[in-house]
């Protein structure tokens, strides 16, 4: 019996606690890893918000050049035509005004959770 001891402990392998230490080591990795992917996807998101803001803005400085006014949300069909139809399917307006002297808007994204909305007042600046 003992000569059976002896022989079967040449053999090679991982022992139980090696394997579990390995694994605790892989769920310590993941447990901060997967988090931070979350948060890259988040500001991606946010970053193509503030894209289609630009865009969107810059489609109503070139209708404000043919029109002398911006458009308001009556007139926000027509800037279509000058580059705020390249918006993305889960990209929509949620809030938008307009008068002679400078207009706002607000983006949302329909798709994805998480992901503030997007303000842009042109009297302030731009993107708030």
């Amino acid at each position: 019996m003992l000569q059976k001891l002896k022989k079967q402990q040449n053999q090679k392998g991982f022992t139980l606690i090696e394997l579990m230490v390995v694994i605790a080591i892989i769920g310590i990795l993941a447990a901060i890893a997967i988090p931070q992917f979350a948060a890259y996807r988040n500001r991606s998101y946010m970053s193509e918000l503030e894209k289609y803001a630009h865009t969107y803005g810059n489609a109503q400085e070139a209708y404000f050049v043919d029109t002398d006014a911006y458009a308001n949300a009556a007139a926000s069909v027509r800037i279509a035509t000058y580059g705020a139809a390249n918006l993305s399917g889960s990209t929509s307006v949620a809030a938008f005004g307009g008068d002679a002297n400078s207009f706002t808007f607000s983006l949302i994204d329909n798709v994805h959770a998480n992901v503030p909305t997007v303000n842009y007042d042109s009297a302030a600046g731009g993107l708030q």
